[in-house]
């Protein structure tokens, strides 16, 4: 990433974080158009991965928009930046490579806000890959919550179904899908078909 002259004080990153459904697009899509209306620079990102809506815009689930640039690297991402962006919103990072987190770390460093959204859980309950290296580099975490479908309590976890039943432990972690394929759920309401009675650690 090159040089950049600005304040490396006001560089910050921020995480946007919970199960489906829990308004993280709508929270990103609330503190950009801040951003945008406070007159800073500004450019959103969005995973190539995510293909439920088109591919220049992030949508929630409500069908509010905001235009975007679909990427499918750290590094395409890095090639897409303007030498006098102030703020980068970055919607579905859990689905980027490794790289996205030393990328998000440098542009923070560079004096640019960063803020992120994405599931902190796959659909089996465990940390997202990277996500918790993010959570805990970030100035700035909002955990969001949606309701239970089964039960109405806040729903921290999101739940896969394959054919109406819950999906597998051995099931691909990524698999792109909406209300058809997922649902919001509580700890006590979330299932997984053979999840084993002791959870592996992280870095097991």
């Amino acid at each position: 990433m090159a040089a950049r002259r600005r304040c490396s004080g006001r560089g910050s990153i921020t995480v946007i974080t919970g199960c489906m459904f829990s308004g993280k697009t709508e929270e990103l899509i609330r503190i950009i158009r801040r951003a945008i209306h406070a007159q800073h620079k500004v450019q959103v990102f969005k995973s190539a991965l995510d293909t439920r809506c088109e591919t220049e815009v992030i949508r929630t689930h409500d069908g509010v928009s905001l235009k975007a640039t679909s990427v499918r690297t750290a590094a395409e991402l890095e090639a897409h930046l303007l030498p006098d962006v102030d703020v980068v919103g970055i919607e579905e990072v859990q689905f980027f490579d490794d790289g996205i987190v030393d990328l998000v770390m440098r542009m923070a460093d560079a004096g640019l806000q960063v803020v992120c959204a994405g599931l902190d859980q796959d659909f089996r309950g465990l940390p997202f890959r990277f996500m918790p290296t993010l959570l805990a580099l970030a100035e700035n975490v909002v955990k969001l919550h949606a309701i239970c479908r089964r039960c109405g309590e806040p729903a921290s976890r999101t739940q896969r179904l394959v054919d109406g039943r819950p999906a597998a432990w051995g099931d691909p972690m990524i698999l792109i899908g909406a209300s058809e394929t997922y649902e919001a759920r509580c700890r006590r309401c979330h299932r997984v078909r053979g999840k084993p009675r002791r959870l592996p650690l992280p870095g097991s």
